[in-house]
């Protein structure tokens, strides 16, 4: 067992098969990592016993952490970063938690994220911040940092993870692992909710490995009765795909951005060293001036979706659990004060424009097999870089506490808010408002040894395709073997 951190999943699903390991062995040396690590990362936040899980299922008897976000275990709380849900346990297991216990995975514990997924870092005053294992004063991103933090160190191989606003390809980028935020609809939502985030939002895993996410998505992917829509099913079993070749792609790469004009150099640099390898193997790569779309323009409809979702979050949790305003972070209630003072003409619109953006993104498409960005547009920043200045948090509560909200649209908070949510990720919200597939391949590490990914955007049903190419990037460029110092 004390070369459980060197294999993924798939690897240690076969250890399990040919018996050379048991479920019991495997969980011992997950909880002993975890106990080793756990001090110095705050990763897992809570610690589950392992329910009932399948024998003979693809992944039986490997340890794996749910997010503690709408990834519900009857039973057990599922806190969302807040302290307002901390104690109230789920009624229902949820869709994907079944699927993966159907898959034979042991649930040992939950992940950190922060309050209700609303940040690209995970800082929750409830459990305090996740940190990055390549460097414990840094972020491991957001929302689902936790996941990425237990990954990267070795706790597990892979995690569950979710994506709303780039929530496993920011945290993949910072913690130099493989994340793919799947199409919309190839996973289903439920049974407590149709879809997430009015299909933005999907639930999917962070990974070491490119096998281990197209063979999670085989366990995850496929409809149920409750679904609103019908997803068109993969022709070949993605764990297949990610073996097959690519073919010769051609690739438009932009690290240009209207909501950060200056990214770092680093940034650039991750996705030119991209551009660079993608050249090696034999494809076309364009360099593009601009982005194929209004990014302007879709960062605003995002945060004007993404508040009126935190009031109704903050809503729904207070008729759950009959917390009062003070159980919820003064940050969340003012994207909820922003949201419920949203003009419901403007929420549509905002709505309405994703089809303008998913026209602009298809038009892109008929010439390019996939767009090419940096995954974030700085190294993780440093844990406490995006904690809002004292005299922000004077103003918030006062316009709270006299129910001004229709104000807040003319304060310094809707800058400081989009600068805190969207200045270092502005890259990664096209592909959820859009629908289409996207990853984050671990390609480049900083001078300071930080990783920073590089973000690939497909066209529509192209979960495939873009398994193919990572696997053939991984190839080229090993990761799996590149370990924090921590572990």
């Amino acid at each position: 067992m004390d070369d459980y951190p060197s294999y993924d999943a798939v690897g240690l699903a076969a250890l399990v098969r040919d018996g050379q390991a048991t479920p019991a062995d495997l969980l011992e040396a997950a909880r002993a990592r975890l106990e080793r690590v756990n001090p110095r990362l705050n990763a897992v936040v809570r610690a589950v016993d392992p329910p009932a899980a399948a024998s003979d299922g693809p992944f039986a008897g490997v340890p794996f952490l749910l997010k503690d976000l709408h990834q519900d275990l009857a039973g057990l709380p599922t806190s969302s970063g807040s302290r307002s849900m901390v104690s109230v346990p789920a009624e229902q297991t949820a869709t994907v938690v079944q699927r993966w216990l159907d898959a034979g995975l042991v649930v040992f514990g939950k992940t950190n994220t922060p309050e209700f997924g609303a940040k690209g870092i995970t800082e929750p005053e409830l459990f305090g911040p996740a940190r990055n294992p390549w460097n414990t004063e840094h972020t491991p991103g957001g929302s689902s940092g936790g996941a990425a933090a237990a990954v990267a160190a070795g706790v597990v191989p892979c995690a569950g993870a979710s994506d709303g606003g780039g929530s496993i390809r920011i945290p993949a980028s910072a913690c130099g692992l493989f994340g793919l935020k799947p199409s919309r609809g190839l996973i289903p939502a439920g049974p407590a909710r149709a879809e997430g985030l009015g299909g933005t939002a999907t639930d999917g895993v962070i990974s070491r490995s490119v096998r281990d996410t197209a063979a999670m998505l085989d366990v995850l992917a496929g409809p149920t009765t409750m679904s609103p829509y019908l997803a068109a099913g993969p022709a070949t079993p993605f764990a297949d795909e990610a073996g097959l070749e690519p073919g010769r792609l051609r690739i438009g790469l932009c690290t240009a951005s209207a909501i950060n004009p200056n990214p770092h150099p680093e940034a650039v640099a991750a996705a030119r060293a991209a551009g660079d390898l993608l050249d090696e193997l034999g494809h076309e790569v364009v360099e593009l001036p601009s982005q194929p779309f209004d990014d302007a323009t879709l960062a605003k409809d995002f945060l004007t979706s993404w508040f009126v979702s935190c009031a109704h979050s903050m809503a729904d949790c207070k008729a759950v659990s009959g917390a009062s305003d003070s159980a919820f972070e003064l940050d969340t209630r003012t994207m909820a004060a922003l949201g419920r003072a949203t003009d419901p003409v403007d929420l549509l619109r905002a709505i309405e424009r994703r089809h303008e953006h998913t026209r602009r993104l298809a038009e892109f498409h008929e010439s390019y097999d996939f767009l090419l960005t940096p995954a974030t547009a700085t190294p993780p920043p440093k844990i406490g870089a995006f904690d809002t200045p004292a005299p922000v948090r004077v103003a918030q509560r006062a316009l709270l506490t006299v129910k001004a909200a229709g104000l807040l649209r003319h304060t310094p908070l809707v800058d400081q808010l989009i600068h805190e949510n969207l200045s270092w990720v502005p890259y990664t919200q096209l592909a959820n408002l859009t629908g289409r597939p996207a990853m984050s391949v671990p390609l480049h590490w900083t001078a300071g040894g930080l990783p920073i990914g590089a973000q690939f955007v497909g066209r529509l049903g192209a979960d495939g395709a873009l398994l193919r190419l990572a696997a053939q990037l991984e190839q080229a460029r090993p990761w799996a073997d590149r370990r924090p110092a921590l572990t």
